[in-house]
């Protein structure tokens, strides 16, 4: 369907809304180029931003269904926790704060679509970024026959000249803030902060310390440790420090002793998938005291050979999430996999939180596989054959053997 034929078609759009510049004008725009109705959808999952106003910025623009909704717990329970079960880095650092935020926008626009009766939906994601993929990937997933609107794929709004000039002319509210260029783009919600674009996409250049929001300066950090324990039941965690805390009100705990820790910043440069490598600065502070915290219970109560499958897949889980594929068979078929690992990883973690670090000090689990009779360098009673090492070596080394012997006669492997 071409775009002028869809302009004709569209009744009704649910627009992926945060009240700030660039959605109110997509707003407007929406409503001026295909001359329909827009619902606006703003998810609160933890970005620290009041979002009252924007409410108050729909209805200025005559926006009769408006949604705010906080689901900070949905976030976390059913979709960072499940991808923390996997201890997922992607291109072994990022800890995809955005990637695992989309789908859930995405999932919950396509729900509001269906209750209000629309037949498109829309999102403010630029057509150089990875979060035009994410959206619109789940969007298909989930309703087939949706039609999507991208606004930065389609109007002529190409310049921050152009932009501001529409709002002006739209009697669009603009911040005193919003109207010189801004040194960085940001996203946030409750698992990370990302900053990039402007000043900071020069790699060789390090950020200046305005650019972090979510964590002090490691030097700044205190110079006596911060001790904590975090307890596990099947992989996810469910208490700080014996206390018993919601998953949202448990990662807002750790960003919490993580900031006061400098703990979680990431200055990485990364593959999209769109094919370009763009530099991000990511603040993770929650996040990478809970990856740690979650191998180090793992390291005692999963079996070698199934942490080590499932580390083999994590890099692909970490690509399917990262590339917008959180409704795809393949992510069912692995998160499956990855939560069936985890029904023995219960038990808890004591960590020391210093200066950027987080380190492992204790771990203990009724479920755990460490056995003091069998590694112990005293007396084992028994538990040991230390004779039973000797086939197995042997057995281990008959092939290099072998290859030793056609090497010696001027062979090759």
């Amino acid at each position: 369907m071409g775009a002028t034929s869809a302009k004709k078609d569209v009744k009704k759009v649910v627009l992926a809304y945060s009240g700030g510049l660039d959605t109110s004008v997509i707003l407007r725009w929406l409503q001026k180029t295909y001359g329909c109705e827009v619902v606006t959808f703003t998810a609160d999952l933890g970005q620290g931003e009041e979002l009252g106003p924007a409410r108050k910025k729909a209805e200025l623009f005559g926006v009769k269904e408006i949604f705010v909704e906080d689901l900070r717990e949905t976030f976390v329970k059913d979709f960072v926790f499940p991808m923390f079960r996997a201890n997922t880095l992607y291109e072994g650092q990022y800890l995809l704060g955005t990637s695992i935020a989309r789908p859930l926008i995405a999932q919950r626009q396509i729900e509001i679509a269906e209750a209000v009766g629309a037949d498109a939906v829309a999102h403010g994601a630029t057509g150089k970024g990875n979060d035009q993929v994410r959206f619109e990937l789940a969007y298909y997933a989930l309703k087939p026959d949706i039609t999507v609107i991208a606004p930065w794929r389609e109007w002529d709004l190409t310049s921050r000249t152009r932009l501001l000039s529409f709002a002006e002319e739209n009697q669009i509210p603009i911040a005193r803030d919003k109207r010189g260029e801004a040194p960085f783009s940001v996203d946030a919600n409750l698992l990370h902060s990302s900053s990039e674009g402007k000043m900071l996409e020069d790699p060789a250049v390090a950020p200046e310390e305005i650019v972090f929001q979510r964590t002090i300066a490691p030097e700044s950090a205190p110079d006596k440790a911060t001790e904590i324990t975090i307890d596990f039941v099947s992989g996810d965690p469910v208490a700080i420090n014996g206390e018993a805390l919601s998953p949202a009100t448990l990662l807002t705990r750790l960003n919490e002793l993580g900031k006061a820790n400098g703990i979680g910043r990431l200055d990485l440069v990364e593959n999209r998938f769109v094919g370009m490598k763009s530099r991000g600065i990511y603040e993770t502070p929650g996040g990478t005291i809970l990856l740690a915290a979650h191998r180090s219970i793992e390291s005692i109560t999963l079996d070698r050979e199934a942490m080590h499958l499932k580390d083999s897949l994590m890099p692909r889980y970490a690509a399917i999430i990262y590339n917008g594929l959180w409704f795809s068979p393949e992510r069912r078929m692995l998160q499956a996999l990855i939560d069936a690992s985890q029904q023995s990883v219960s038990g808890r973690v004591r960590l020391k939180l210093y200066k950027g670090n987080v380190i492992c000090v204790g771990r203990e689990s009724p479920n755990s596989l460490y056995d003091t009779r069998v590694v112990t360098f005293e007396d084992d009673e028994g538990a040991y054959n230390q004779e039973d090492a000797q086939g197995f070596i042997k057995l281990n080394a008959l092939r290099l053997r072998l290859g030793a012997q056609i090497g010696r006669r001027g062979g090759t492997l």
